[in-house]
């Protein structure tokens, strides 16, 4: 088994904990406040902790290291415009923080002029390849089949769509928000071929905002709405629950990413249209990444693959509302896994 597959549950238990914690502190010691000599420096994605979702996921990954190991995680954000990401990395290296974690694709390019500087910290990188080494041989790519686990998200919005018109909203447009798109594009397809899907972005390809924005999420999954459609899953980040207030104004569901969303949100009457999540174990990435650090077995220059078969995606069942449907999910899982499906990554 796995290291990602043995924290699923753990993993589930430190998301939903650190989903309660208060925005703002920069640092979280473990072990009672015993702080070993663990140093990690965790640099966030647009929209920073409090997100409910991407973010979380790599925090709750990092906090549940510190219980395990001891230590400390140094929390960093990026400013507005992002124009600081560089910074905030070269900042971690320099104070001594090892390992060092860039949360998200916005750090591509970045990443790969700062850790040829430090060659004795080890960097990890959530969503960015690292396969060919072009980063540097000390960064590790820690990557994921969400397509494979929008597939299903798609066929549970096409099995419980009761007027077949279902809807995608990304936060940026990108080829890693689009490996989410054309999955889901597919699984509702597969499992009903007639349905109608609309997809749409909140911004472009290199405006981040998309990410940040719940009041244009909600613009962009209303239209939806009003349009027909009676499910909507949202790949934006903190402008999700934009699409929750939608479908809760509108009478719909909406799917959720990432992380288990029915358990993050704080609303009763947004958690009560969150039909399902889109797991995205960002979480027990984060934790076994940095469980090998600790353990020596990092090998830079490569990827950590997680997908259906490691249970690093998947979706969430919390409230019951896809119950009826699980027998079908878990013969297109089956599929996938089985290579029998071929889900694809692009449009």
């Amino acid at each position: 088994m796995t290291k990602a597959a043995a924290l699923l549950l753990a993993g589930s238990l430190a998301l939903a904990a650190c989903a309660s914690d208060e925005e703002g502190g920069d640092t979280a010691t473990g072990n009672g406040g015993a702080s070993g000599d663990l140093k990690i420096g965790l640099a966030y994605d647009e929209a920073g902790r409090g997100d409910k979702s991407f973010n979380d996921s790599a925090y709750a990954g990092a906090e549940a290291a510190i219980d395990e190991f001891g230590g400390e995680v140094q929390e960093v954000s990026p400013n507005e415009d992002g124009s600081n990401r560089a910074e905030l990395l070269s900042n971690l290296a320099e104070q001594g923080y090892n390992p060092v974690i860039a949360v998200g694709f916005a750090y591509d390019e970045v990443l790969g002029e700062v850790a040829p500087q430090f060659p004795d910290t080890v960097f990890a990188q959530v969503d960015g390849s690292n396969a060919d080494g072009a980063k540097g041989d000390n960064v590790t790519g820690l990557v994921f089949a969400e397509e494979e686990g929008s597939f299903l998200a798609g066929v549970a919005a096409a099995l419980k769509s009761e007027t077949g018109q279902v809807g995608f909203v990304g936060g940026v447009e990108s080829p890693l928000i689009e490996k989410f798109q054309a999955g889901f594009e597919a699984g509702a397809r597969a499992a009903k071929p007639d349905i109608v899907i609309n997809s749409q972005y909140i911004s472009p390809a290199g405006d981040f905002s998309g990410f940040s924005d719940p009041a244009k999420g909600q613009i962009v999954a209303q239209s939806m709405f009003d349009a027909g459609a009676d499910i909507v899953y949202h790949a934006a980040g903190g402008s999700g629950t934009g699409v929750f207030q939608a479908a809760a104004a509108s009478g719909g569901r909406a799917i959720g990413v990432d992380s288990d969303q029915y358990q993050t949100v704080e609303d009763p009457a947004l958690q009560a249209v969150i039909m399902t999540s889109m797991l995205k174990r960002v979480d027990n990435a984060v934790q076994a990444f940095i469980s090998d650090y600790v353990d020596g077995n990092v090998e830079g220059a490569t990827d950590v693959l997680n997908d259906l078969s490691t249970e690093g995606v998947g979706l969430s069942d919390s409230g019951g509302f896809i119950t009826d449907i699980k027998g079908d999910l878990d013969q297109y899982r089956q599929q996938i896994v089985d290579g029998e499906i071929e889900v694809p990554t692009s449009l």
